[in-house]
Formats: C-alpha cells, structure tokens, sequence
C-alpha cells in the first residue's frame, strides 16, 4: 500500500486515466475537427484576400491605364492647341502684313497724289504769274497797232492749227 501514498504516482495514474476518458469520449476528435474547421476557415480567408489583392492589382493597372491615356489625350490637346496658336498668330501676321501693305500703298497713293497736286497747284500758280508779269509787260510795251497785228496772228496759228 505505499504505492497509493505516493502523490506522484497517482498524480501520474490520474493524468493518465484523464487522458484515456478524454480519447474514449473522441474529444481528440473534436479537437482535429475544430481544428481542421479553424484552418479551413483561415484558408478560406486567405483564399478571399488573394483575390481581393489580385482584383486591386487589376483595378490599379487599369487606372494606370487610364491614366496614361488620359495624359497622353492631354499632351495631344496641348500640342494641337500650340499648333491652332502658331498658325492663328501666323495668319495674324499675315494678315497685319498685308494690312500695312495697303496701308503703306494708299499713303504713298495719297502722297503722290498730294505731290502731283502740290506741283500742278505750283505750276498754275507760276502760268498766272507769268501770264500776269507778260500781260503787263506788254500791256506796258506794246502799242495798239502792234497788239492787233499780234492778235490777227494768233487768230490765223488757231485756224491753222484746227484745220
């Protein structure tokens, strides 16, 4: 009987007698089951996350797509932008060019218009004068007799000159 005063003995019978209910019970059973329903349910998260990344992947690398596009769409709106300025400022000096043409055309117009104006006006000035200082002239120097034989001879240059 010192076998049954011996606490690590039966300490050591009664883990063991544990044990062996807790195997006949099939808890060891319960427990891999639990287990394995715990590692599924982890396996089936992990599954689920691997899909939701593989779904962000293809998200971003579509709007990076997007993306691209839309700069390159941008950089083809700026270019053709630059292009429609250079040609409208282009057309513009163009068009001022050919503005000041004509406009320096018509001064020069009017200038040589105003020249031609400005000597007839001198040249008429300068007949009436000359016409004025020979009619006193002669009004001074010629006697009757004299201006009738002058008219008589313009008169017959003038039917001479008609005929």
């Amino acid at each position: 009987m010192g076998i049954l005063y011996n606490t690590t003995f039966l300490v050591a019978v009664a883990f063991v007698l544990f044990f062996a209910i807790l195997w006949w019970a099939g808890v060891h059973r319960r427990i891999a089951a639990a287990l394995d329903a715990r590692a599924e349910k982890i396996r089936l998260q992990l599954e689920e996350a691997r899909q939701l990344r593989d779904e962000a992947q293809k998200l971003l690398a579509s709007y990076e797509r997007k993306q691209k596009e839309v700069e390159r769409l941008a950089d083809e709106i700026v270019a053709k932008a630059v292009e429609d300025a250079r040609a409208a400022s282009e057309a513009g000096k163009a068009e001022l060019e050919r503005a000041v043409a004509r406009r320096l055309k018509s001064a020069e117009e009017q200038i040589a218009n105003a020249e031609a104006a400005a000597i007839r006006q001198v040249r008429d000035e300068a007949i009436a004068v000359s016409v004025a200082a020979a009619a006193e002239v002669m009004a001074r120097s010629i006697t009757d007799e004299k201006a009738a034989e002058l008219a008589d001879a313009a008169i017959a240059e003038v039917g001479r000159r008609l005929h």
